[in-house]
Formats: structure tokens, C-alpha cells, sequence
């Protein structure tokens, strides 16, 4: 394994995390026997940090990620999980970043993940409706408590990124970000108020950040295991991505069409390629990548064997420069 090291984080993070949001039933691959092998075989094979939130299966992805970690020594992984993303019996999410909203969350994600504190805890979505310093408040209250270790904000504009760390400190970033989606204006039909390339990778450098990448594979585009045209069940959660179906699609299917054919020409798994092109930049800590099976844990820990040249660096950033800002 490979490890990464921030001046805002005391301990060092494995360059592959886990992305648990497939491990709530939301995707065609979930499973809990599965994903419970998954942990364990990532913890053996080095990795440390496991990212979820109580949305992921409306609460099932911390319960089982917590059933996981059960007979884990807990010293040796660090649990990212979020709050402020709520909803009702209709699975209809809100954001509410509200104090008495995140004292009830935090003592939840507790108890669902059998264990006494949460190491990096992320404000999930913006929330415009609390003032910052109520949030932050809350967050202090539950730190001094020793419930959570560090802060970190996930898909935060820059400005609100240095309003909260005007009042509390900030450890960590979390963005929407792969070789297609670098400056993305949207996730899933949500607005984004942040250019991960040209705002956050700045800041997360400046401050000593750990920058936390979701979606490293497109939601499996880059992975290879797409088609062009049906690509999900009708219960598949990606369904909702509409970048994922349609005319915009068939481009962005266009693009990795291309990247496959220069992976190929280098013997190299399209995967791994978009793994590493992720893992080498310097701002990049911990990929949060979704797994499905023990096979593609090994596949991903195998793009650690190797590192993308400047020769084939720039061969890939010419194809994707035209979806700089897509």
C-alpha cells in the first residue's frame, strides 16, 4: 500500500479508501456478505480509511460497514462519515446543517457503527439555510465531546470553505472529481458550487487538506463496464445520474472510448489508468472509490504497481481536455 501524509491530518492515509455507498443496496452490485469480505480483505491489504454516510441505504451502509469493523481493531482504520443530508418517509432528502439536526445525527452514526467515536466527520452538502456559525457550534459541542477527531466538508464552495475555517479547523476536502469530470458544474441534478480542479485542489494544497476524490470511476464509466446503451436495472440508484443515459452519455461514452484504446496500446486495465492518473497528483490523498467484489479490491490495489509517465500523461490529457469544464 501506498500512503499519503497532510500537515492537517496526524495520521498517514492509504492513497485507496473505500467508498461504502454501494454497500446500502442502492446499486444492482450490493451485498452485505459481500461487502463485509470486501472491509476485511481492504483492512488486510492496507487500507485505512472507509467513507459513508447515513443516506447510503437510508441508514443500511453505516449498520453494515459497523458490523464489518466489529472484530477490527478500530485503531487501525479511520471512518469518514457525514451529516447534514436528512429525509422523509418518501426517501425525499433535504439539507439541514442545523445544531439540534447534527447532536441527533452524530449519536445515530454512533451507534449504527458500533463505535464510540467517528474519525473524520463531513458536512455532507452545503446547508444555506443555517448560519455557519450554529453549524460550527454544533461541531465544536460534539468534538469537545469526543465523538469526532477531525472536520471535514464535502462539496463546499471555497468561500464558505474559509468562513468555516475562520471559526473551527478544517481537515479535509471532499469533491466530485475524475479524468471527465474535473470542473463539473453538477452531481446527479445537484448544483455544485465549487470547480474542483480550479478552487479546491488550490485551497486543500495552501491549508495542508486531505482531498478526498468521490467517484473516481464515473460511477463505473471508467472502469470499463459500461455499454452504450443499457447499462442498469431499473433499481439502480446511477439511473438518477443523467450523465449516464442520452446524448451526453454517448459523449462522455465517446471520450472513454478513446481513453480504452490508449490503454490498451500501453497493456494497461482502463481502471488502473484512471486510478493512477488521480493517485499522482500531489493534492489527491485517499481515492474514494466504490468496490464490488474481492476481484476488483485486487484489481485496484495492482494500479499501485505502477506509475503513469509524461509521455502517456500528456497523451491522456489531450483527450480529455475538451471535457475540462463539462
Amino acid at each position: 500500500m501506498i500512503y499519503k501524509k497532510v500537515s492537517k491530518l496526524k495520521e498517514e492515509l492509504s492513497v485507496i479508501g473505500i467508498g461504502c455507498w454501494n454497500f446500502g443496496g442502492d446499486w444492482d452490485t450490493s451485498d452485505d456478505g459481500n461487502a463485509i469480505k470486501i472491509v476485511h480483505a481492504a483492512i488486510d491489504a492496507g487500507v485505512n480509511l472507509f467513507d459513508i454516510a447515513p443516506v447510503y441505504g437510508w441508514f443500511h451502509a453505516e449498520k453494515v460497514l459497523g458490523k464489518a469493523l466489529k472484530s477490527v481493531n478500530r485503531d487501525k482504520v479511520i471512518i469518514a462519515s457525514k451529516c447534514g443530508l436528512v429525509w422523509d418517509e418518501n426517501h425525499i432528502t433535504r439539507n439541514n446543517l442545523s445544531k439540534e439536526s447534527l447532536l441527533k445525527e452524530i449519536d445515530g452514526s454512533l451507534t449504527r457503527l458500533q463505535t464510540d467515536y467517528i474519525d473524520i466527520y463531513q458536512l455532507h452538502w452545503p446547508d444555506h439555510n443555517t448560519p455557519i456559525e450554529e453549524t460550527v457550534s454544533a461541531l465544536q459541542e460534539i468534538k469537545k465531546a469526543g465523538k469526532i477527531r477531525y472536520v471535514g466538508l464535502s462539496n463546499f464552495s471555497q468561500s464558505d470553505v474559509k468562513k468555516f475555517m475562520s471559526l473551527i479547523e478544517i481537515n479535509t476536502q471532499q469533491g466530485l472529481y475524475n479524468m471527465l469530470e474535473r470542473n463539473t458544474d453538477s452531481y446527479h441534478n445537484i448544483p455544485l458550487e465549487y470547480k474542483t480542479e480550479k478552487e479546491m485542489l488550490k485551497t486543500v494544497r495552501e491549508e495542508g487538506q486531505a482531498f478526498f476524490p468521490y467517484s473516481p470511476m464515473f460511477q463505473g464509466l471508467l472502469a470499463g463496464s459500461f455499454k452504450k446503451d443499457h447499462n442498469f436495472s431499473a433499481s439502480d440508484i446511477r439511473n438518477q445520474n443523467p450523465k449516464l443515459s442520452g446524448e451526453l452519455f454517448k459523449s462522455y461514452y465517446s471520450c472513454y472510448e478513446k481513453l480504452q484504446e490508449l490503454a490498451d496500446e500501453a497493456g494497461k486495465p482502463m481502471y488502473e489508468v484512471a486510478m493512477n492518473w488521480l493517485r499522482q497528483k500531489p493534492e489527491v490523498t485517499t481515492i474514494i472509490g466504490g468496490v464490488s467484489s474481492l476481484g476488483q479490491l485486487v484489481k485496484n490495489l495492482h494500479s499501485l504497481t505502477w506509475d503513469i509517465d509524461h509521455k502517456f500523461m500528456k497523451k491522456i490529457n489531450e483527450i480529455i481536455a475538451p471535457f475540462e469544464n463539462i
